[in-house]
């Protein structure tokens, strides 16, 4: 059965448009993640599932209804918010049991159900304590236990770690990768400009900028294909390195010739159409490697290097005059600022663009 279906939708604030026809199919049970940049619109769409927004135009249909003019409460959707919007009156328990007594819950139930999610979420030693006797991890938690007590259909996260330091933010996102598999059968959708995220908490990724969905796919068939020059950039860190070329030689393997004028064999087949037209060359920076023999892929002068222990980042001036290629290697590496190198790559890695920024596919 099919959790969720969006049928172009599409949302404008008067004449400001924010959302331009978003199709999209999310299976029952299913973790997806919305990332993009600020503005892409991926928390208004969020809020549009919810009900908390108006659908402009398009059709939303969750488990097969059209929700377009169902209320939030009847949509069967929990969110938890990017704050936690605890009671700070009320203890753990009250908090998480407060939306089931509004809904007219028997006692029974509602104790079932919070005392399942505590022991979900480790809050059992808690239940009795407020709010401001808990960390923001534990408060985060109660949120979180707060939504799963009202057994929806669909489970709606917005940016609910940006509140948390680093080591809560680890924390509570194996917490929430735990309370996926426990929860097998729900459907989540989790917002975050967070790659890290991104990256290992969802089943696919569905990339957005400017209104506009760029790619949907599992994690590492973004990092690996990414559709167009937008998800190249946005997915990795650092970002994937683009430079200009000009296709030189096409067929099963095809040869660019950077802007300093060597040249680069990359394993994509071009059509013979494409000899002379400009293309970007992409190659992310942990692919990179020191040369050790005569084959490589450019030289560059180390302008700038980072040693951060389990890795070592390059910035090396090369190919493109304007900025710093990044070249990315692991451990501690006895590089220093103003070596001249040179640099190499498996083929297999590199990627091509053309002149609309879409992929040449493999």
């Amino acid at each position: 059965m099919t959790g969720l279906v969006l049928k172009d939708i599409r949302k404008a604030y008067g004449q400001v448009k924010v959302l331009h026809g978003i199709d999209l199919e999310i299976k029952e049970g299913e973790f997806v993640v919305f990332v993009g940049p600020s503005g892409c619109g991926k928390s208004t769409l969020l809020r549009m599932i919810a009900g908390l927004e108006d659908i402009t135009s398009g059709e939303m249909y969750i488990d097969g209804q059209l929700v377009n003019d169902v209320p939030p409460s009847k949509r069967g959707i929990a969110m938890v918010f990017q704050s936690y919007a605890l009671y700070p009156h009320m203890t753990v328990y009250d908090n998480m049991a407060f939306g089931m007594r509004i809904a007219g819950e028997s006692k029974e139930e509602i104790d079932r159900r919070v005392r399942s999610a505590a022991n979900i979420l480790q809050l059992g030693p808690y239940l009795d304590r407020l709010p401001k006797a808990l960390s923001g991890g534990q408060r985060q938690r109660v949120a979180i236990g707060r939504a799963i007590c009202r057994d929806p259909k669909v489970f709606l996260f917005d940016e609910p770690l940006s509140n948390l330091d680093a080591a809560l933010r680890v924390a509570t996102r194996i917490e929430i990768a735990k309370l996926n598999e426990q929860m097998a059968d729900a459907t989540m959708i989790y917002v975050t400009h967070d790659q890290v995220e991104a990256m290992t908490l969802a089943d696919r990724i569905v990339v957005l900028s400017a209104g506009k969905i760029e790619q949907v796919g599992p994690p590492l068939e973004l990092y690996e294909r990414p559709a167009n020059l937008f998800v190249a950039g946005f997915i990795g860190s650092p970002a994937m390195n683009i430079m200009p070329s000009t296709i030189i030689e096409t067929g099963a393997v095809t040869r660019i010739k950077l802007k300093d004028g060597s040249e680069v064999a990359v394993d994509i087949e071009t059509a013979a159409s494409e000899k002379g037209k400009t293309a970007s060359f992409g190659v992310r920076p942990e692919d990179l490697s020191i040369a050790t023999g005569d084959q490589f892929l450019f030289e560059g002068t180390v302008s700038i290097v980072e040693g951060l222990g389990e890795v070592t980042l390059l910035y090396v001036m090369g190919p493109v005059e304007e900025e710093p290629i990044v070249v990315k290697l692991p451990g501690i590496v006895d590089v220093k600022k103003g070596q001249t190198l040179r640099f190499s790559a498996d083929r297999t890695k590199l990627h091509l663009f053309d002149a609309a920024g879409q992929t040449y596919r493999r």
